[in-house]
């Protein structure tokens, strides 16, 4: 139930900021909005692993799957990649004649992401294995990466509109779409954090 209200409540908001997909900086609901949501994903997935006992941060539910302590460490590892890519993107030369290539509202891309039904294989390079000395670590990395992240969307004048990239499962999409979904992606793996909570067995201390 409350990943249901989540979502709804997040789809209610992005409906009544009413994007605009044309090209250029941003606009101030763009920015507030981007601001926000980033702000208010980080809080969540601090919240859910605040206090975990480390039996609880590393139980799995079968072998195929990722402990808690794995999906934070791939937030924190996608969080660094998927800047790193907006960059390098940003300082390329802008391409706005394919604009016309993007087929997803903001809203929609984050509605997609976050959807955790569909399933889809992360890069191996943004796989865990190790990469952190632990949860707080990886906690450390994250927070470091978010924060500094929304104090860009908060200064920047960057044409986030007019470059773009090619997402793997939904085509093409702008810089200011990226940005947002980089903070939908950390909503999706905490909602996978959630889901190991309320497995059978999970441990209650």
């Amino acid at each position: 139930m409350k990943k249901f209200l989540f979502a709804s409540a997040l789809l209610i908001a992005l409906t009544a900021a009413g994007f605009r997909t044309a090209p250029g900086t941003l606009t101030a609901d763009e920015r507030k909005f981007a601001i926000d949501y980033c702000q208010k994903t980080e809080a969540r997935l601090l919240a859910v692993v605040k206090g975990l006992s480390v039996d609880q941060l590393n139980w799995k539910a079968d072998s195929t799957r990722w402990s808690i302590y794995q999906c934070t460490v791939h937030i924190a590892l996608s969080e660094t990649q998927i800047w790193q890519l907006i960059q390098v993107t940003e300082h390329s030369p802008a391409t706005p004649d394919k604009r016309s290539e993007v087929k997803l509202t903001t809203g929609e891309l984050i509605a997609a992401l976050i959807d955790r039904s569909q399933k889809w294989q992360s890069p191996d390079t943004m796989k865990p294995a190790g990469q952190f000395s632990g949860e707080q670590a990886a906690l450390d990395a994250f927070v470091l990466r978010r924060n500094s992240t929304i104090a860009y969307i908060g200064s920047t004048n960057d044409d986030l509109k007019d470059h773009f990239i090619i997402h793997p499962a939904f085509g093409t999409m702008d810089l200011y779409q990226e940005l947002v979904l980089l903070a939908a992606h950390s909503a999706r793996h905490t909602l996978q954090i959630e889901e190991v909570m309320a497995s059978p067995g999970f441990p209650k201390k």
